[in-house]
């Protein structure tokens, strides 16, 4: 079968297509014959040796389409069901994924969809109901807005009741992320102290949620209201700069570094997180915008990674993966 891989790590010319085995299903496997795949900031991280992993390594964190095999210990999913799962190693033409990492999905919900909002939107459900639960009347700043995270935030934060605001690069962009109720917008050039202190009379914000990293991390101290939290999910920009403790004592502040993956990491978590963001999306209280898809190839993964760094997009990057014959 075809596979996407790295052998080594560097820039996006390490990307090739390689042919390997299928994996072996396991007793708690899933064999999936996906459809749809997501690309995601961290396959970034892993080309480039920001996040080590050991080599060669198939890239890929997401995938939809039908089962084809079920391990004999597997319950709740047979052949032929769609389903959507959160594991590496998707950019192939068959996916192992463990049971507690699989989900089925409903019918109202179809596969595009699913894996268009699976990753972020998960994400996204985390920070909102976990890492700073939400509520009705807080003021909500988030960073890089316009991306495949920000987007959905700024969906649920307010479908949630807070008032939503959004950091983003272009005026285009900004236009976008009003359209998702977003109530006002902001380009990084733009006095954001200034803008944020007349906004909420000068409090801040209950939260912010920070994708951005080295460029905006400083200036959330000055953004984030008196026993607030700063939630820094991401670093697009480069890792933001060590921090002392006491930084966090003048504003009584709450600092966070989630990880989705330590929030579903067993089977149960990930039917918390899932059904809120299946409900979510069933209801069209959120939309996954998609930017664009690319063929799963060399050259299709390649390209998605440069479009992705290059911050020109707004909304998902998704990978399609053309049928095959029975493997």
């Amino acid at each position: 079968m075809k596979a996407i891989r790295i052998h080594q790590t560097g820039g996006v010319d390490v990307i090739q297509c390689d042919n390997v085995p299928v994996p072996s299903l396991g007793t708690d496997d899933v064999l999936i014959k996906p459809e749809i795949a997501g690309v995601n900031f961290i396959d970034t991280y892993f080309r480039t040796g920001l996040y080590p992993v050991e080599l060669p390594f198939t890239l890929g964190q997401e995938c939809g389409g039908k089962v084809a095999r079920v391990g004999i210990n597997v319950k709740n999913i047979q052949p032929g069901d769609r389903v959507v799962a959160l594991v590496g190693s998707s950019f192939a033409e068959r996916v192992i994924a463990p049971r507690s990492k699989v989900v089925k999905l409903p019918k109202e919900l179809d596969t595009r969809t699913a894996v268009a909002a699976w990753l972020q939107g998960l994400t996204a459900v985390a920070l909102t109901h976990t890492s700073y639960p939400v509520k009705s009347g807080d003021y909500v700043l988030v960073h890089a807005a316009a991306g495949g995270v920000g987007l959905l935030l700024v969906q649920i934060a307010s479908s949630l009741g807070a008032h939503v605001i959004g950091t983003t690069s272009t005026t285009k962009k900004a236009e976008r992320v009003k359209t998702m109720g977003a109530e006002h917008v902001f380009l990084y050039d733009d006095d954001l102290v200034s803008c944020v202190n007349g906004i909420t009379n000068g409090k801040g914000v209950q939260v912010i949620y920070d994708s951005v990293g080295k460029a905006t991390f400083e200036k959330d101290f000055d953004l984030v209201a008196r026993l607030g939290t700063l939630v820094s999910f991401g670093q697009s920009s480069g890792l933001p700069d060590p921090i002392e403790l006491h930084r966090l004592s003048p504003k009584n502040l709450k600092l966070l570094r989630p990880s989705l993956f330590g929030y579903v990491s067993t089977q149960e978590e990930l039917n918390y997180y899932s059904k809120i963001l299946i409900d979510l999306l069933v209801s069209d209280k959120v939309y996954p915008g998609v930017w664009r898809e690319y063929l799963l190839s060399a050259d299709g993964v390649k390209e998605a990674q440069d479009e992705l760094a290059s911050r020109s997009t707004t909304g998902k990057l998704l990978i399609r993966i053309p049928p095959t014959a029975d493997i």
